[in-house]
């Protein structure tokens, strides 16, 4: 599947390795790959990983509080949150959270049932990487992105929502013609 990073095509660094194989068999981590691992492998193979300088992410559950993850960031280069249906937005609020509270500067990757109707809400959220299930929505990820210019919802993607526009026009009209003495809005 294509990886969507920053609003371009590009080569996926991370190898996301499985917890077992067809055969039920755990698969080796690679020596100098970077890895996406799922948190109960990275659980299991955390003290290996700390002795390497191999670049680890891993797919943070939706069914589990964000917060948890903070002892483990100092040591991820990639978080990935899942999508499992389309119809579950737990990970947008993870993703918000993660940036917006827990301070997440690194890559932020939205995995799973990620659709391009869903592309503009993930980069409010914060996700900076998107794998599309569809290789024609990942070639069709700008036109989605400009499908809308205005937005009811504030994020900490630094884009004013309606009301703050709306607001902020109102405070400068009515400094521009002296109505805020009088009490009026404009």
């Amino acid at each position: 599947m294509p990886l969507i990073e920053n609003g371009k095509l590009a080569p996926d660094r991370f190898t996301r390795v499985a917890d077992e194989d067809e055969a039920g068999q755990v698969p080796p981590l690679p020596a100098s790959t970077p890895v996406l691992l799922s948190l109960d492998r990275f659980l299991k193979e955390e003290e290996a990983l700390a002795s390497t300088n191999v670049e680890v992410g891993i797919i943070w559950p939706n069914n589990k509080p964000i917060a948890e993850i903070v002892p483990y960031l100092p040591r991820l280069a990639l978080v990935a949150l899942n999508f499992p249906t389309f119809r579950d937005g737990r990970a947008y609020s993870q993703a918000r959270l993660l940036r917006e509270r827990l301070g997440w500067k690194g890559p932020l990757r939205a995995i799973g049932n990620v659709l391009r109707d869903q592309f503009l809400i993930m980069s409010r959220a914060g996700f900076d990487q998107i794998v599309p299930v569809k290789d024609a929505d990942a070639q069709a990820f700008d036109a989605a992105m400009h499908s809308y210019t205005v937005f009811y919802q504030p994020t900490g993607d630094g884009r004013k929502s309606l009301l703050r526009a709306r607001l902020g026009r109102s405070a400068t009209r009515a400094e521009h013609d002296g109505s805020k003495d009088r009490g009026a809005t404009a």
